[in-house]
């Protein structure tokens, strides 16, 4: 299959929700251990595989103009930890989380989270490539693997470049979780209070 209209499945755990991620061998695969991810992980009561058992999550890195929903748009919802913070989304009919967006959707950037491409049969090693990067690793619950720093260097290199050709070029207007024509997100994003953002963190 030519890997250049290659596509890969985005689906729910219940399936109500799906979509898919097209040219997937432009994504950029890391795992997080950051307490904001973690916290989102309990926000939706640790849904299971979300984290693996450093507390990391596996994202993929991807452009949105390159993400279509197929069906099941309505089950799409998305929280924030804070007024101004990342917008996390996931699926309301069964808590899936599927990914975390800028609140400007003029920077060009989608980090899908591994529990809503490994529904299906596809690979997400043969369809994304394996993780390039490790970050926040200061908030994992063990030691992390170490970063190859050669292969760190080229995945964030890569990685600016083609969110600055997307925004000189135009391909942040494609971006199926915004309106672009108010640059509102599709849902409006519920914001946990700062009680209960501390909780989710475990600041308290």
């Amino acid at each position: 299959m030519n890997s250049k209209t290659a596509t890969h499945p985005i689906s729910c755990r219940c399936g109500a929700f799906r979509g898919e991620v097209r040219r997937p061998e432009h994504g950029t695969r890391a795992v997080c251990y950051c307490r904001d991810c973690q916290a989102f992980a309990r926000f939706l009561d640790s849904p299971p595989g979300m984290m693996d058992s450093l507390s990391g999550t596996d994202i993929v890195a991807v452009r949105p103009r390159f993400v279509s929903f197929t069906s099941g748009q309505e089950h799409l919802t998305c929280m924030s930890l804070s007024p101004n913070g990342t917008l996390r989304w996931y699926t309301g009919c069964c808590k899936t989380p599927i990914g975390n967006t800028p609140r400007d959707y003029k920077v060009s950037h989608l980090g899908l989270i591994h529990t809503c491409l490994q529904t299906g049969t596809a690979s997400m090693d043969k369809s994304f490539g394996p993780v390039q990067m490790r970050v926040n690793c200061q908030s994992a619950s063990g030691k992390a693997p170490a970063n190859s720093p050669l292969t760190f260097g080229w995945a964030v290199g890569r990685f600016l470049v083609s969110m600055a050709w997307n925004r000189l070029a135009g391909g942040y207007k494609v971006n199926p979780f915004f309106n672009i024509g108010t640059g509102q997100p599709i849902v409006t994003p519920h914001v946990v209070s700062a009680a209960e953002r501390r909780a989710l963190r475990g600041d308290d």
